[in-house]
């Protein structure tokens, strides 16, 4: 039986990341925020980990942060798109910003985020900011960040939920998508307990962005590597009367000259635990050998 046909061109995905990644940094407006938005829940959390993963790292907006705030440790950075990682590299060396990053023996990783190269329980952090639902299948990506995870590690991620840009997908109506699909906060919830995570603690919130014209919005996911990258995407020119009746239904929307563009944000962090169960779905008994029958 063939494998369903993905959702995701991820080739695609790969190429807009690619495009934009020169000038990414200067664009990345709300990577930058929601990261630190991030940084901020880790300090209600006690962890001193030997190694950190960066998944989905791009340029490496985190990777200075993280290996801040745990000097001790290992800070790895991984990304699918090897232009955003040469940019970042190139870009952060000149100005110093990389070196210390560098010289403390922490690296860059070219690595899919469904099969990485890292071995079981190598990692006690897995970060990553806004990454997942560029992924056809997140469960994926889930059961390996479990897998690198050492028992008593953390995973931590953002990614965005299914009100993202639904002004920009409510005023379109030719059948094509004209965004990402985006998953449900709970759907992330229920993926991280399949995988095995326990505790899970997911929370959301709406950040809106502004711009004077639907060209301005449309620019700025460019230079993010964010336009849509689905397979149902119109793979030609959108047709005039398209394009029109989409600018004027986007355009009654506007508040002070102003047009919206939602980001619906969906903050996630869990732990690895020992397993209770086999891969098969039997429970895990387990017996200490110190402690005496009776």
């Amino acid at each position: 039986m063939s494998a369903p046909a993905p959702f995701v061109d991820s080739r695609q995905v790969r190429r807009n990341f690619a495009r934009a990644a020169a000038d990414y940094d200067a664009a990345a407006v709300l990577p930058r925020e929601v990261g630190s938005r991030m940084l901020e829940r880790l300090d209600y959390v006690r962890i001193e980990p030997r190694q950190v993963l960066d998944l989905g790292c791009g340029t490496g907006l985190s990777l200075t942060a993280l290996s801040e705030r745990y000097p001790k440790s290992l800070v790895l950075g991984a990304d699918a798109c090897e232009a955003m990682l040469l940019a970042g590299r190139r870009r952060r060396s000149k100005s110093r910003w990389l070196l210390p990053f560098l010289h403390k023996g922490n690296a860059l990783v070219s690595a899919d985020a469904l099969a990485l190269p890292f071995k079981p329980g190598s990692m006690e952090l897995v970060w990553s900011n806004l990454m997942l639902h560029w992924l056809d299948d997140p469960l994926r990506a889930f059961r390996e960040m479990h897998r690198v995870l050492d028992v008593g590690g953390l995973l931590m991620f953002s990614t965005l939920g299914p009100d993202t840009l639904k002004e920009l997908r409510e005023s379109f109506s030719d059948g094509h998508a004209h965004t990402q699909r985006f998953a449900d906060m709970h759907d992330y919830g229920d993926m991280l307990l399949d995988c095995g995570f326990a505790d899970p603690v997911m929370d959301v919130e709406v950040l809106t962005l502004t711009y004077t014209s639907l060209d301005d919005l449309f620019r700025d996911l460019r230079q993010n590597g964010a336009a849509c990258a689905m397979q149902s995407r119109c793979h030609g020119l959108t047709g005039r009367s398209a394009w029109l009746s989409a600018r004027a239904a986007y355009e009654k929307r506007a508040r002070d000259g102003r047009l919206p563009a939602t980001f619906e944000v969906v903050y996630g962090h869990a732990w690895k635990t020992q397993a209770r169960k086999t891969p098969d779905g039997s429970a895990i008994v387990r017996f200490d050998p110190k402690q005496r029958l009776r």
